[in-house]
């Protein structure tokens, strides 16, 4: 195993033991032994639609962020590594799959940013370990890595990857404009969560695009939004993730740091091009991945005519030909 490999999974490891040592752990204990049903309060009242997604056991909660961990380790490799756009394409079907319609996306660091804040300022407030992993986890692997949870684990962005058809090239000035939104929506979700406890909000959580499709369920103009979200990212790449999504500019801020990322053709660089044309994002500027913005998509590799997917593929097929 890599050293740096070697080093983030100390770290992670690290926060998860503080996570457990911070965790404001509350006995819970139901008031009365059977809540009143419908039937006794009478005039017309309605059971509330039972709690979606349901609870679950703790080592569950363990194994998913064990999962998460071993989901950002796996992009990390395919793309530094082994630079292959179609290993990661399997990799956001699968996180799509789990973390977005299996778990209903609840493991989610873009709305932990709420809990993490209110839990800071209200000491009253509990949040769980789990929470607390899934919010750091993700912005370790981007100090020393880059955006891999961006790349092959949220669902959310794996969503609008998978639709992207004919991407249109966003004027650089407009899409720095409309890269600010996200940072405004990250203060105004910090501002509402830090409301008192009976006027609190978290918006992300609820204006979250996506969540409807994943629970099969939701308010129709949510839905609704997600759609246009989707519509809109087969020919602007990812709208949400890179204009609005507020955990997205917290990741922007950490890949600063990152020493590793997405290199193209580092040893070999023919300035051709090709790459800048396949990136739908804007992250490469003058033939170079610009780590900030760069999601991890790895779509420049697969381009590329030195050692692209479709290069290396005619290479063996040159060696096939040359050792018959």
């Amino acid at each position: 195993m890599p050293r740096a490999l070697r080093a983030l999974s100390v770290v992670v490891l690290l926060l998860a033991a503080a996570a457990a040592l911070c965790a404001q752990a509350i006995e819970y204990s139901r008031p009365v032994e059977t809540a009143p049903q419908q039937e006794t309060i009478g005039g017309g009242y309605k059971t509330p639609a039972v709690q979606k997604p349901l609870p679950r056991g703790w080592w569950l909660d363990i194994l998913d962020v064990v999962l998460l961990c071993a989901a950002m380790g796996a992009s990390v490799w395919i793309v530094i590594k082994r630079r292959k756009r179609r290993w990661l394409v399997g990799l956001s079907i699968a996180s799509l799959a789990y973390f977005g319609f299996y778990r209903e996306g609840c493991i989610c660091p873009i709305g932990s940013i709420q809990n993490v804040v209110v839990a800071l300022a209200d000491p009253k407030y509990s949040i769980p370990m789990v929470a607390i992993a899934v919010f750091f986890m993700p912005l370790v692997v981007a100090v020393f890595f880059g955006r891999a949870f961006c790349g092959g684990v949220c669902p959310l962005g794996a969503m609008q990857e998978l639709v992207v058809i004919k991407p249109l090239r966003v004027p650089k000035r407009l899409d720095q404009g409309l890269g600010l939104l996200k940072y405004v929506y990250l203060a105004l979700a910090i501002l509402f969560a830090l409301k008192p406890a009976l006027t609190r909000d978290f918006l992300i959580c609820r204006f979250d695009p996506f969540v409807g499709f994943f629970r099969f369920t939701g308010a129709p103009y949510m839905l609704a939004t997600g759609g246009v979200f989707l519509i809109g990212g087969m020919f602007i790449g990812r709208p949400y993730c890179r204009y609005l999504c507020p955990y997205g500019g917290l990741l922007s801020w950490c890949s600063r740091l990152a020493r590793k990322g997405v290199t193209i053709t580092p040893d070999k660089e023919l300035d051709c091009g090709l790459c800048t044309e396949a990136c739908p994002y804007g992250a490469i500027d003058q033939m170079r991945a610009v780590g900030r913005k760069c999601l991890y998509c790895a779509r420049c590799y697969a381009s590329c005519p030195c050692d692209g997917e479709l290069a290396q593929a005619k290479k063996a097929l040159v060696g096939i030909g040359g050792a018959q």
